[in-house]
């Protein structure tokens, strides 16, 4: 398979840890040829620590698990209504560093908010894209064999009250937002497959398989 191909995948609403475990075994058995894959889907309410994250970032416990996870970054929080695309990327193949990923999904992020008519920026000290300060999207990555695995998630119709019980991406007073707070029909089925071509066109890919 070529490096133009990707794989798309709509898993609607899924589990958190089997996800992740499947994601860890897609990375550790594929090899050269295997086409990259994007995942896309909701999860149930979670809270997800990364590799570095510190427990003072959780401000207050909740009836909401918190899983210890081996993305990058510190706590976080996911549940239905947040955009979920994990990217299963060989970045060796790609010739694409770990900077240049989170590059480009932030880029496609900012892209698919300019579709909308929202001015969106990514900032190199806090991955993630921005609304006046706010955050919309925030990316955790985990580089295992030259591949990438996780990926991005986008909040576009979601209960936003759990991010006050932490310290998002351990900034504390971060403030996030939504799609909906701007456009009030936004729905992840409305702007998934939106999403996944802007980041089709900015990772190179020129051949997609639907799943």
């Amino acid at each position: 398979m070529k490096s133009d191909t990707v794989i798309v995948r709509n898993l609607g609403l899924q589990d958190y840890i089997p996800t992740w475990l499947a994601m860890q075994q897609f990375t550790n058995q594929r090899d050269q040829g295997t086409p990259d894959e994007l995942w896309v889907l909701e999860h149930p309410p979670i809270f997800t620590q990364g590799q570095s994250g510190k427990p003072d970032h959780i401000l207050k416990t909740t009836d909401i698990p918190i899983i210890q996870t081996d993305r990058g970054g510190q706590v976080t929080y996911h549940g239905p209504g947040q955009l979920i695309v994990y990217t299963l990327i060989d970045l060796k193949r790609k010739k694409l560093n770990s900077r240049q990923i989170v590059t480009l999904l932030e880029q496609s992020v900012i892209q698919l908010l300019a579709d909308y008519q929202i001015k969106a920026n990514a900032k190199c000290e806090a991955p993630g894209v921005y609304i006046d300060h706010k955050k919309i999207c925030s990316v955790g990555l985990r580089i295992r064999r030259g591949c990438a695995f996780h990926g991005l998630a986008l909040n576009v119709a979601m209960d936003l009250h759990p991010f006050l019980s932490i310290n998002p991406c351990g900034f504390p007073d971060l403030r996030m937002t939504q799609l909906t707070e701007i456009d009030k029909t936004a729905t992840v089925a409305s702007i998934s497959s939106k999403l996944v071509e802007h980041l089709i066109a900015n990772l190179g890919y020129t051949n997609k398989l639907i799943s």
